[in-house]
């Protein structure tokens, strides 16, 4: 089976800065030659992910096939090379401490990616758990740095009233890294057709996540994440529509800050649980899904080129506007 290039807008790994990324070597695998990686969300201190950052960094300096993504080049040197490029997103505002100028900061140091809201409000943005105010003056003025850094303005985790101010507000293309329709999964993460066609008319790419709790199938199947690809494309058209994958690299290991408050970040009565190893009880399709995806699609009728786009080109393009 040939491999698609593809463009993986969104997964994780454990946030500890001595993390061995060459597990990535598995993205390569499945056709990938770009990924963007967690480094912290709302709840981790900022002293915390500045030490993954430098661990990260480290660490990818040290793989053969890893190329850190300091500008567009690098995105098309790794395809030139089979390599994978890897940028950081970062999944929440808290962290910047209001202060725009944290952007740049977080900008030199690899993140090419940020939301401002991680499923609970804050001082910027409401999230998509919570009580949603919308974007506030403060969240304006990050939404500003984030355009002015050249980074995607991403939408995931925060709540309807907000993402529809941002995709109002900003100048730039706003992208959902990670997120599904609503149509097909009536869950609070996800997305109803007026933020996706809204996301869209930004011209911004909104890409599906692999997390069975946001799609029709409890083993986060390739039929599934089809089904809302599909949805997508007749809904917005294949040219805004890409993959964030979300999955989560040992998600066996317990990479929480101490303290940690699950059932306030991800509530109960949003369907989240707890599995006996203490982990969030969702499953995440792996990169080998791309391979499983493809062939399903081509049954479908995509054509090859449909699927490339899909798979990479639209965010490749997305960044090659935004970031240059």
């Amino acid at each position: 089976m040939s491999l698609t290039p593809a463009w993986d807008a969104h997964t994780c790994v454990p946030l500890f800065p001595e993390y061995d990324l060459a597990s990535l070597q598995r993205h390569i695998d499945c056709g990938a030659y770009y990924i963007s990686i967690n480094i912290g969300m709302d709840f981790n201190p900022l002293s915390d992910i500045i030490q993954i950052i430098a661990g990260f960094r480290k660490r990818i300096s040290e793989l053969d096939f890893l190329i850190q993504v300091e500008s567009f080049a690098d995105v098309e040197r790794a395809q030139r090379e089979g390599k994978l490029a890897i940028s950081f997103d970062l999944e929440g505002g808290v962290p910047l401490h209001e202060s725009p100028a944290m952007v740049g900061l977080l900008a030199k140091l690899g993140v090419r990616q940020i939301h401002l809201a991680y499923n609970r409000s804050n001082s910027l943005a409401g999230g998509c758990h919570d009580q949603d105010l919308g974007l506030t003056q403060k969240g304006r003025d990050i939404v500003d740095a984030i355009n002015a850094n050249k980074l995607f303005m991403d939408v995931s985790h925060t709540g309807y009233r907000t993402s529809m101010e941002i995709f109002e507000y900003s100048n730039k293309p706003v992208i959902i890294s990670h997120g599904n329709p609503r149509a097909l999964k009536d869950h609070g993460r996800n997305y109803r057709d007026d933020q996706l066609q809204a996301c869209a008319a930004t011209g911004g790419v909104v890409c599906i996540n692999g997390v069975a709790r946001f799609l029709n199938s409890a083993q986060a199947s390739a039929e599934s994440m089809v089904e809302a690809i599909d949805y997508l494309v007749q809904l917005i058209g294949p040219t805004h529509v890409g993959v964030g994958l979300d999955y989560v690299y040992d998600n066996h290991l317990d990479d929480g800050p101490e303290g940690l408050d699950t059932n306030l970040w991800w509530p109960p009565e949003h369907g989240y649980g707890k599995s006996n190893d203490g982990f969030l009880n969702l499953l995440f399709a792996p990169p080998e899904r791309f391979l499983e995806m493809s062939v399903l699609l081509e049954k479908r009728g995509y054509k090859q080129s449909d699927i490339a786009a899909i798979y990479g080109s639209n965010m490749n393009t997305l960044a090659q506007k935004i970031w240059c």
